[in-house]
């Protein structure tokens, strides 16, 4: 009913069925053993035999790559050795999201560990913002630091290095966001997205990167075997390693999902004490007596990590100071642990608020505008909140399948905040199709500075620069994009049947774990099944369905979505698209599916074109039968005219033609469509109350109070209704 209201989701079934296909398949799942349905889903996600698909199950072949592949990676070790020797203070320069703090606390903890002097810096996001300064690199000087390590970023700080070369401290720069065409000048730049590097798998995150250097210096400089240095390093920090590379959402494919499988075994066995405390911190929620109830996850899966863990790690950096989460893992006090991860959970709750508040204001601002014109969404103001604005981007680029950067003005003084020389801070996301870092680098010259990823960046703008840059970004995007990347799609790994879903299934999905980008979570669909019933939990914030072909049931959760907005009732039969799981409740194991699109079945679909299809000829003068039940008694008028006013009464002034006929019909009350439209009709014609379709099949009631009794019969519409209605 909005202008630019969010469009219905295409779903892409990936499966082939040719002869081919199928031939492989079978052979996947006899060599393996595994249900037909995974084999299937391994071949659709590249695994084309039953070798490939065991190398993947079982990371066979997929052993780590040689960290000195990745170039200037032996400068490195070589210069951190020296460093070690002649006792130089070594400082870590981080960023503040959560693959910067664990890439910190990596490197920190390992430094430590050969006895480094070894220290760590931050930026703050409001003050400073993202990259390496001046001013930072002044203050770490002052300090005694002769040398500076950046984890997740430097890769753009090309003039702040050279500087830091004529007052006397070397840069030691890895990072893993693209590169500018050159490079800065410090001692070793160690990146695999240099154009000039080898390093064959290059989908590291900033933490990625921080252990191949570390693999590298066990290797070279302590004389441990490749295999034996990997060894060591995972079981000291691939729980660091792997929460960064999940919370930056890379790719878990060839080293990651090594990595990703390792860390999330490590958390769920022997967690280290600050991790320990953020899980049970999360888990707390009031019971109602005062108390609290903690029960703490059993499983650590990817997704734990990414939506429990990962936001209450980056709050410290977006609302309060990364530091705060960098001491947390480096704790080795239990009060201490907790305290701070109690504090993180705490500006987590403040996150969330200040979002909810940005996120409504941008979606207003959204409606004036025209997004197919300017397919990149760019909103500005001046208080929003540096540390939420990329989170936002990200929501209303899924919602409305449009790139969106989001800027702030805050910060500024308030002598400066509105004129045109103010800076403004933008992060912004993107969709496939357009690479982010492309796009900007084509506005460059109207832009402070930027950097980041394909699908992530961060960026400067000056106030008098912000319409230009609006206008160019645009430009560019409508070269790169069109209709369908911006057609929000959902992927189906496969159609299966109704008989299918069980618990078998269930567990065997779970050995394609660990899940996350490049592999993730299956997801199924199933055609034409009744809905046996719809609840609401959590005052109606989910919604919980029973799903059924007849012959068996299960449960299907549909989560930030309330049974209203669903528009799906009992009886309604229905498409669903699908992640299965298994509920494990009190000892007892049951499948569950995890809902992520539903929508009314083809034969429902065709059965409410038949009914409008009848309407139309009944309404132009067609013969009906009563069993067509067309014609409405007094009593039904009466059941639609209450239905009305306790609706508006309540504040709800806008009804459904669908859903008016599924709530009104209860107990011995039935109203059908075709009803439904007369009646509507005829209140309209006497004036009961006033009716406006603001859309099809959208009305919008005002009622007023009359102490008179209408009289039907004076309705032309019912009169002819009468006459049409077939003699028996």
């Amino acid at each position: 009913m909005f202008k630019n209201e969010a469009k219905e989701k295409k779903w892409i079934l990936k499966s082939d069925n040719c002869p081919d296909v199928e031939k492989a398949v079978a052979e996947i799942s006899g060599e393996l053993g595994i249900n037909p349905i995974i084999a299937r889903l391994l071949y659709n996600r590249g695994f084309t035999s039953a070798e490939a698909a065991k190398s993947f199950l079982y990371m066979e072949s997929e052993m780590l790559c040689n960290p000195f592949d990745m170039k200037d990676m032996d400068k490195t070790v070589e210069r951190i050795s020296r460093a070690l020797k002649n006792r130089e203070k070594i400082t870590i320069y981080g960023d503040y999201d959560v693959d910067g703090v664990t890439a910190v606390c990596t490197l920190y903890l390992y430094l430590k560990s050969l006895g480094a002097d070894v220290s760590y810096y931050i930026p703050n996001r409001a003050g400073e913002g993202y990259g390496v300064s001046v001013s930072a690199i002044d203050s770490i000087k002052e300090g005694g630091t002769s040398l500076i390590i950046t984890v997740d970023t430097g890769i753009t700080a090309n003039e702040e290095v050279e500087y830091a070369r004529s007052i006397g401290v070397d840069f030691l720069i890895t990072d893993h966001h693209e590169c500018r065409s050159e490079l800065p000048s410090a001692v070793a730049v160690i990146n695999p997205h240099r154009p000039d590097c080898d390093y064959p798998f290059k989908e590291l995150a900033g933490v990625g990167v921080v252990f191949k250097l570390i693999c590298a210096y066990e290797e070279r400089i302590v004389g441990k075997r490749r295999i034996d240095a990997a060894a060591s390093i995972f079981s000291k920090y691939a729980d660091l390693v792997a929460i960064g590379t999940i919370a930056d959402v890379m790719p878990v494919k060839s080293e990651n999902r090594i990595i990703v499988s390792y860390g999330l075994k490590m958390i769920e066995t022997q967690p280290r004490l600050g991790i320990l405390a953020l899980m049970d911190a999360s888990a707390a929620r009031p019971d109602g007596s005062g108390q609290e109830r903690r029960k703490r996850t059993n499983k650590i899966t990817s997704g734990y990590i990414g939506y429990t863990l990962a936001p209450r790690i980056n709050a410290a950096g977006r609302i309060k100071t990364a530091s705060m989460a960098v001491e947390l893992f480096l704790a080795d006090d239990k009060d201490s642990a907790y305290r701070i991860a109690e504090s993180l959970c705490k500006a987590n709750k403040e996150r969330q608020s200040e979002e909810n508040k940005i996120i409504n204001d941008a979606y207003a601002k959204i409606e004036g505008l025209d997004i197919d014109k300017s397919p990149v969404i760019v909103l500005d103001a001046d208080t929003w909140h540096h540390g939420v604005i990329g989170i936002v981007s990200s929501r209303i680029t899924e919602k409305y399948c449009r790139p969106s950067i989001l800027v702030s003005f805050e910060g500024n003084s308030d002598d400066v905040i509105s004129t045109k020389e103010a800076v403004g801070k933008g992060s912004g996301r993107s969709i496939k199709g357009l690479n982010l870092v492309d796009a900007l680098c084509y506005c460059n010259d109207l832009l402070v500075k930027f950097g980041g990823h394909e699908l992530a960046a961060g960026l400067s703008v000056t106030r008098e620069n912000l319409n230009a840059f609006k206008e160019k970004i645009n430009e560019y995007a409508l070269k790169m994009l069109d209709s369908f990347d911006m057609t929000p799609t959902i992927d189906v790994d496969a159609e299966i049947k109704f008989s299918d879903i069980n618990l078998p299934l269930a567990e065997q999905v779970r050995i394609l774990e660990p899940f996350g980008v490049a592999n993730p979570i299956p997801s199924f669909a199933v055609s034409e099944v009744t809905v046996a019933e719809v609840a609401g939990i959590s005052n109606n914030k989910h919604t919980k369905l029973t799903l059924t072909n007849g012959k068996s049931s299960v449960v299907a959760m549909y989560f930030s979505n309330s049974p209203d907005s669903l528009g799906i009732y009992a009886g309604d039969i229905v498409d669903v698209l699908f992640n299965i799981d298994i509920n494990e409740w009190c000892g007892r194991r049951s499948v569950q599916l995890i809902v992520r699109d539903i929508r009314t079945s083809r034969s429902q679909r065709n059965l409410y074109e038949r009914q409008r299809a009848r309407f139309d000829e009944i309404r132009g003068g067609a013969v009906f039968y009563a069993y067509e039940d067309v014609l409405p008694s007094r009593e039904d008028f009466v059941s639609v005219y209450k239905y009305i006013i306790n609706s508006v009464r309540n504040g709800v002034d806008t009804l459904l033609h669908r859903d008016m006929c599924v709530k009104i019909s209860r107990g011995d009350v039935y109203i059908g469509y075709i009803k439904l439209k007369f009646i509507i009709m005829v209140l309209r014609e006497l004036n009961i109350v006033k009716i406006d379709e603001i859309a099809d099949e959208v009305y919008r009631f005002e009622t007023h109070y009359s102490t008179n009794k209408t009289d039907l019969d004076k309705s032309g519409i019912l009169r002819k209704l009468r006459l049409q209605m077939a003699r028996e």
